[in-house]
């Protein structure tokens, strides 16, 4: 009995001890918010000061530092994707090195608002794979090795996706004649990737006029056949099927329609070393800090008083202090 009275009088003197421990922090922090109102009641004229101080900087920057997006889908034709990540490169250290005269020689106007430039690759792994065997079986291979998220992402891959974003960054709404269309024109602007641009096109002409003419062909054997089976008896269908083989005759008439189909969305799409696919001009950014500065810049003065007032008390507690010793 004298164990068990013991055990409880122990549990009771924990209970009393955690119970006073939850009343003492309670208890400080009220003291806290106590203290902190009393520190603003003190200084409420260097606060009410800061704060209108910091609302009016920041409603100022907001008004007159605006930051916009410029974003343009890019397709790379010719195998030009390397070429173009090379161009970006250049452009982004021009950019970051200010170098005026040479952005301004590529046509490029209102040079000091163009802060940034950017290119990353649109992920599409299934049109990057689509109808290509070899790019399969590389993703394939490559993937044995380690996490396919990192595969499509890895550079080596990515730079050949079909599609690539190029962001331009302006601290001022730009027409396109001032920014997009002379950047547009500039990495346009290559004699290899323009020769075999000529080349390419030229093949593709070459090649659908070649079948067009076999499509003509096997138009006139296929009226023969026609018009030889309605003169003659039933059996003679038997005797093309067998002898002419009338049903690869009309698959490779299809598959040469849908090839001339893709021939011509080809000669729309190869029309530039680059094609632009979409153009989105002068977007208002509001990620970060961009259109806050009238909420970041008073927090951010209050802070930094509140935080010298405190040094200042602490420095003239501890002086107090060793001057008592």
């Amino acid at each position: 009995m004298s164990a068990t009275s013991q055990n409880n009088d122990d549990q009771e003197i924990d209970l009393s001890q955690i119970s006073k421990k939850i009343g003492n922090f309670f208890e400080n922090i009220s003291i806290s918010i106590f203290r902190g109102i009393l520190f603003f009641k003190r200084n409420i004229i260097w606060v009410g000061i800061l704060f209108g101080i910091g609302v009016g900087i920041g409603f100022y920057l907001d008004k007159t530092t605006k930051v916009y997006d410029n974003e343009i889908i890019l397709s790379p034709n010719f195998g030009s994707n390397d070429y173009l990540y090379s161009k970006v490169d250049l452009l982004k250290s021009k950019i970051k090195d200010r170098d005026t005269l040479f952005l301004k020689s590529i046509g490029l106007k209102n040079t000091q608002k163009l802060v940034d430039i950017e290119l990353e690759p649109i992920v599409d792994v299934y049109k990057f794979i689509d109808n290509k065997a070899t790019n399969f079986e590389l993703i394939k291979l490559m993937a044995e090795d380690g996490e396919i998220n990192k595969i499509v992402k890895d550079n080596m891959t990515s730079k050949n996706y079909p599609f690539h974003l190029l962001k331009l960054t302006t601290i001022k709404a730009l027409p396109a004649d001032d920014i997009v269309n002379p950047l547009l024109n500039y990495i346009n602007d290559s004699e290899y990737f323009k020769l075999n641009q000529k080349g390419y096109l030229n093949n593709i002409k070459i090649k659908m006029a070649e079948n067009d003419s076999i499509i003509t062909q096997i138009n006139g054997v296929l009226k023969k056949i026609i018009n030889n089976n309605g003169s003659s008896k039933s059996n003679s269908l038997v005797y093309y099927n067998d002898n002419m083989q009338l049903n690869d005759i009309i698959k490779t008439k299809d598959a040469l329609v849908t090839e001339q189909g893709i021939h011509r969305l080809e000669l729309i799409n190869f029309d530039k070393i680059l094609k632009d696919i979409s153009i989105v001009t002068n977007v208002k950014n509001t990620k970060g800090a961009n259109g806050k500065m009238k909420y970041i810049l008073p927090t951010i003065l209050l802070m930094l008083f509140i935080f010298i007032k405190s040094f200042i008390s602490f420095y003239k507690k501890q002086l107090a202090k060793s001057k008592v010793k």
